[in-house]
């Protein structure tokens, strides 16, 4: 593929239909170009490469994000006046090449010449619609005008999904006028949010209107296969590491700080920031991964990723449910997140045996009354270990920031609302089951304190260490393959 010429398509449209929103997602490029509400930001052709190996590797595409298309009204009333100046004769490819040469090209129709004369040096276009516009007649004059270039052209139906600022889709409008223009092969693809799958899908409907580059494209649809699958799986083992070293993460405190309310509320305070930072580096690899920059997550990921993340992560309430959907009830030490490995007499009781319900009611009661108790009852070094309950809550939190990137284009603005595109009630990408399979899974890491590994460590990853992130890699792939199919 590498010897065979680029297939050269430019992207088209009214202005504002998200041609470089488009551009951006596919080709992984959030920096590409200027996206912004006002008309007219797009002001010059400009190209961008398909990239299939890196930066220096094959291009087997190469696209031309275009002007918008201002005054197809007035362009198409001027294209109709030059045929009959022509003699009534002329084709309506000749009538855009008249045109091309004429001074309305370099005056007032400047940004549409701009748009016919990249048409007329292309293999193909892609004509970008908003779905949320009513089909007025200036939009049937842009179809008229571009199937007069001579060009195969595949409308692509942009914002298909409900908007935020509560516009609906007029999809079936624009497919019936669409096709009652000739133009059939269609794809459905949300710049901002787009389906998964609809990148192949898009390519794949692009080689029926390029015969010749079939082949080409095939290789294309090939190559996102396996980058999705590779994404995918480097995203599992991502967080499936983070799962791992949260699980390990243990620090030890004496039992006259743990007595101390002040030394002991400072001991949890930082050990909970230390958590959380293990949280955060974990989701700043899975952005890393979706080609996404770590400022995106708190503007575009989750509503919780806007700073309430990492309150809701300890939050009480919210241990209290994940105790209930691990099957215990109420959360054990729900009021900290925290307390699960308790040594007495140098004989570790560990996490989720006899201390939940030895203590656990205590927890509720309040700082003070468990503190209080617990050091009278209790004697030797103390360590705390984040409970069962936070590792499912970061679990799920974690898959949902996976599941919202793979339905994210790299031109989002917005919020994506968690659940809103999966039907009301929506938990997540991960039932009940397969969290509390997770954390099960995860229970051996607690008896290996040294593999809760520190930011920049390069020492050689224990085998048992690397053995447990592989096979809960391989859980999260099936819970995120059964989810997201």
């Amino acid at each position: 593929m590498a010897d065979t010429p680029p297939i050269r398509i430019a992207v088209v449209g009214h202005t504002n239909a998200g041609k470089t929103s488009l551009l951006r997602t596919l080709t992984r490029q959030a920096a590409f170009g200027e996206v912004a509400d006002r008309p007219g930001t797009t002001r010059h052709v400009e190209r961008i490469a398909l990239r299939m190996d890196g930066v220096g590797g094959a291009s087997p595409v190469l696209f031309f994000d275009t002007p918008g298309l201002e005054d197809s009204t007035a362009l198409l009333d001027h294209l109709q006046a030059l045929g009959r100046e022509l003699g009534g004769h002329a084709t309506r490819l000749e009538r855009v090449q008249a045109f091309l040469q004429g001074p309305e090209a370099r005056q007032s129709f400047e940004q549409e010449a701009k748009v016919l004369r990249q048409m007329l040096e292309v293999d193909a276009a892609l004509y970008v619609i908003d779905c949320r516009e009513p089909v007025l007649p200036k939009f049937r004059c842009e179809i008229e005008i571009l199937a007069s270039c001579a060009r195969p052209v595949m409308p692509v139906l942009n914002f298909v999904r409900p908007s935020a600022d509560g516009r609906a889709s007029r999809e079936a409008e624009w497919q019936a006028v669409l096709s009652a223009s000739g133009l059939h092969a269609q794809v459905r693809f949300d710049a901002v949010a787009p389906f998964i799958g609809s990148e192949q899908q898009l390519y794949q409907d692009l080689a029926t209107l390029l015969p010749r580059q079939r082949e080409t494209l095939a290789g294309v649809v090939r190559h996102l296969d396996r980058e999705f699958a590779e994404r995918r799986a480097a995203a599992c083992r991502a967080i499936a590491d983070g799962l791992v070293d949260l699980a390990a993460l243990r620090r030890e405190i004496a039992p006259e700080s743990f007595a101390d309310p002040v030394q002991r509320h400072r001991f949890v305070a930082d050990f909970q920031a230390l958590a959380l930072a293990r949280v955060r580096r974990c989701m700043d690899t899975v952005l890393q991964v979706y080609g996404f920059r770590r400022e995106d997550a708190d503007l575009a990921v989750l509503p919780w990723l806007d700073g309430r993340w990492q309150d809701d992560l300890f939050n009480p309430e919210t241990l209290k449910q994940a105790g209930k959907r691990l099957g215990q009830g109420a959360a054990i030490g729900a009021s900290l997140g925290l307390i699960a490995d308790i040594a007495v007499a140098g004989v570790s009781l560990g996490a989720g045996a006899v201390v939940g319900g030895a203590v656990g009611g205590l927890v509720t009661q309040g700082w003070r009354q468990f503190g209080n108790k617990l050091v009278n009852k209790l004697r030797g070094v103390q360590e705390l270990s984040l409970e069962n309950e936070l590792l499912l809550v970061a679990a799920a939190h974690l898959l949902d920031v996976q599941r919202a990137l793979e339905q994210r284009g790299h031109a989002a603005a917005q919020k994506i609302v968690a659940g809103a595109d999966h039907g009301a009630g929506d938990k997540g990408v991960a039932s009940d089951a397969a969290l509390r399979q997770v954390v099960t899974l995860v229970q051996p890491a607690r008896s290996h304190a040294r593999w809760a590994r520190e930011p920049g460590d390069r020492s050689a990853e224990p085998a048992g260490r690397r053995a447990l992130v592989d096979a809960l890699a391989s859980q999260l792939g099936q819970i995120t393959g059964s989810a997201l199919r």
